[in-house]
Parts: structure tokens; C-alpha cells; sequence
């Protein structure tokens, strides 16, 4: 049925097949897919090479994509299956940027944080930047890419601090941005899910929760939980699929059940590296509201499955529909589940939201989520597994993929 519906707008059985295997082998839990078939056997399976212009890319221009994040590091298991290094699991010393005492400025002797919590060899064209964009749906994140090495901590140390987070619980602004720093040194240089990624969701999920029918719905805690879920929930992504590191039998899929392996793996080192001395940014809050913060995000980040989509969404419409929205269009929600149904969507909304942004900005994520899926398909290839659906550069129509 899905195969049918997809051939009317893609060129035929080619294209349809690669796409249905991939809804269903991505948005569709693993016990939503049982008893069926993602394929239909009628189906030519001989497909001809596209000459699409990515999957003719040498090595030496695929790291044109890892500008934006850290040199890629050898994943080796540590504490509760993070890919932390032994030494720097082992809580004995302090796992700190050099480049953090360069972040404080004195001003008439006291000591102050630089402007938006990074260095940028442009100051000004950052200011105009943030100052311009931070409150808009399509800030240029490859623009502030460009500007500091350091775009995640640039746009949730300026999301907090003017939301008036810090001020409120009385977060330490150093400790923020040594704790971001330490977290943007842990994602990896892939095309996709990287530090760029990071900074896009928290950026937009800040768009999202000042939408009208949202105002003053969430207390300030759930704003910075949500805000700190997006800003750590692909951290130490190693630009592979769960159903990758399943199949493969991967030490992370062994030590989680195969279950959200990857979340639950961005939670652990997230929480990790909060323990890290000098970096609990959190510090301040009372035991009741740290404890509230940490099951908030282990439940935001849990939602970002890509499996969990389809229930995401059905659950979301069956609230909708049955849940009373007062006069004033502002939403009603009186337990910790509608309200925690509200921000997984809203998460897993902006983690998905790259068809919205301005086309130039949709067209360069497109090519870099296709780049890195081509990276699993070669990986497959070369180890003998079978072809995850759309990871193949030499049949994968990046056109078609982009189904409307």
C-alpha cells in the first residue's frame, strides 16, 4: 500500500521501495512492523546508477562536512556504556576547555563573561547576527558556524540568559559555558548530527515554545529541561542508525537491549559529563527540581527515536482532539503527561524541522543527513551487510528522497 502511494509522486519502483523501506525501518517501532513487509516482491530490485552529484563525492570532499564539528574520536565504551575515554570516566580530573579563563572579560575590576559566551575572530557581524536572528524561525546556523567554533554554547548560553534562566535559578554562567564547551567537544565530526544540529534544535524549539498558544504555559523549569534536551540529545552521535549498531551487534546496542540506543546513550553521557568537576551547571537547583529536570529530559530525549514517530504523532492527535483549549486559544494542560506530550513533540518537532527553515538552508542539511547515511551504506558495504534503505550513494536518489 505505502509502496503504491509513494510511486504516483517518484519515479516508479525504484524509488518507492528505497522510501518505503525507510519509513518503516526509521519512523516505525520494531513491534509496529512485525508481520508485515517493507518490500513488495513485484518490485525491480535491479537498480540503475543515478548520477546524482552527492554520490559521486571523493573522500577529500566529504570533509568539507566536518567544519562544523570536532575531529571524529575512536568511540571506546566506558561508565554505563558511553563512549567517554577511560580517563576521563574516571572522575579524577577535571575535563575542562583550555579556551574557558579566555571567555571573562574585566570590566571596572570585576569579571564578567564575553558577549553571547564564545570567542569569534567576528565580533560584530556575531552581535548583528544573534541580535537579528536568535527570535526568528531560519536563523543561518552555518553563518554562525562561520563565526565561532563554538555555535552551541552561543545560542543556549543566549537563549537562558535572556529568557532569564540564569537569573532565575541562579545558574553560574561560567559553569554553563564550561559545561556546554565539554558537550560540544563531544559531538563528532559527521556530516549531520553534529554540534550545527545541536544548536538548530535549541534554537528552534525556543521559536516554538513562544508560539501564543503555548504563552505561559510551561513553568521555567520545564523551559530549561526542554532547552537542555535539545541542546544534548544527539551528543557523541556517531552518525549511524540504532538499526546499524543492532545489526551489527554493537557494544551500545548490547548494553542498552537494543532499545533507543542511541538516546539512551546521549542521556548517559550528557549526565556524565554533568558530574565531571567544575561542570554541573545545575548545581544550584534543590534536590526536588534537579531530580524533575533530570526525568523531563531522560523523557525528551527518550522521544527523539525516530521509531517512536508514528505514536508520537497519533497520541498527539487524540489529545488534541479530546483535550478543551480555553477561550483565550492558550492550552490547558493540568497533569505531567499532556504537558510532557506537548514538549516531546515540540522536540521532536524541531529536530525535524529542516523542510521549514529558508531553501538554502533545507538544501545544505539535506545533503548532509544523504552524506551521512551514504557514510553507514559504504560502512555496510564494506563489511558485508545488507544496504540499509537509503544508504546506498549508487542507487539513492537524494531528489526523490525528499518526498512532499
Amino acid at each position: 500500500m505505502l509502496n503504491k502511494e509513494l510511486s504516483q509522486f517518484t519515479d516508479g519502483g525504484r524509488n518507492a521501495k528505497q522510501i518505503s523501506e525507510y519509513i518503516c525501518s526509521t519512523f516505525l517501532d520494531s513491534k509496529e512492523v512485525e508481520g508485515t513487509s517493507a518490500t513488495d516482491n513485484t518490485m525491480d530490485n535491479a537498480y540503475p546508477s543515478p548520477t546524482d552529484e552527492i554520490g559521486s563525492q571523493d573522500n577529500a570532499s566529504r570533509k568539507d562536512f566536518d567544519k562544523s564539528a570536532n575531529p571524529e574520536r575512536q568511540s571506546t565504551v566506558g561508565l554505563v556504556g558511553t563512549s567517554l575515554d577511560a580517563d576521563q570516566a574516571s572522575g579524577d580530573q577535571p575535563y575542562i576547555s583550555d579556551n574557558i579563563p579566555q571567555l571573562l572579560q574585566t570590566t571596572n575590576g570585576d569579571e564578567t563573561v564575553i558577549s553571547y559566551g564564545v570567542l569569534s575572530n567576528y565580533p560584530k557581524q556575531l552581535e548583528t547576527l544573534i541580535v537579528q536572528s536568535l527570535d526568528i524561525w531560519g536563523l543561518d546556523i552555518f553563518e554562525l558556524v562561520r563565526l565561532t567554533p563554538n555555535p552551541l554554547t552561543c545560542v543556549f548560553y543566549s537563549i537562558v540568559q535572556k529568557r532569564g534562566l540564569i537569573k532565575r535559578f541562579g545558574l553560574s554562567e561560567r559553569v554553563i559555558i564550561r559545561y556546554m564547551n565539554m558537550v560540544e567537544e563531544h559531538y563528532r565530526a559527521v556530516p549531520y548530527h553534529n554540534r550545527a544540529h545541536a544548536a538548530d534544535v535549541v534554537q528552534s524549539t525556543h521559536i516554538l515554545l513562544k508560539a501564543p498558544a503555548l504563552s505561559s504555559v510551561f513553568t521555567d523549569l520545564e523551559v530549561l529541561s526542554v532547552l537542555f534536551a535539545c541542546a544534548v540529545h544527539d551528543v557523541d552521535h556517531p552518525g549511524l542508525t540504532n538499526q546499524y549498531l543492532i545489526n551489527s551487534n554493537d557494544q551500545l546496542a548490547i548494553m542498552y537491549n537494543d532499545a533507543s540506543v542511541l538516546e539512551n546513550h546521549h542521556l548517559a553521557v550528557a549526565f556524565q559529563l554533568l558530574n565531571r568537576p567544575g561542570c554541573d551547571m545545575f548545581e544550584s537547583l534543590a534536590k526536588k527540581q534537579r531530580l524533575s529536570l533530570r526525568r523531563m529530559t531522560i523523557d525528551m530525549v527518550l522521544a527523539t527515536d525516530m521509531s517512536k514517530h508514528m505514536s508520537l504523532l497519533a497520541d498527539l492527535k487524540t489529545m488534541v482532539e479530546t483535550k478543551k483549549v480555553a477561550g483565550s486559544g492558550i492550552l490547558t494542560l493540568d497533569n505531567y503527561c499532556d504537558r510532557m506530550q506537548i514538549l516531546q513533540n515540540m522536540i521532536h518537532c524541531s529536530d525535524l524541522s529542516n523542510p521549514t527553515k529558508p531553501l538554502e538552508l533545507y538544501r545544505q542539511w539535506t545533503t548532509r543527513i544523504m552524506e551521512e547515511h551514504f557514510r553507514q551504506g559504504d560502512r555496510e558495504r564494506e563489511k558485508g551487510m545488507e544496504l540499509s534503505p537509503m544508504c546506498d550513494r549508487n542507487t539513492a536518489s537524494v531528489e526523490k528522497t525528499q518526498v512532499r
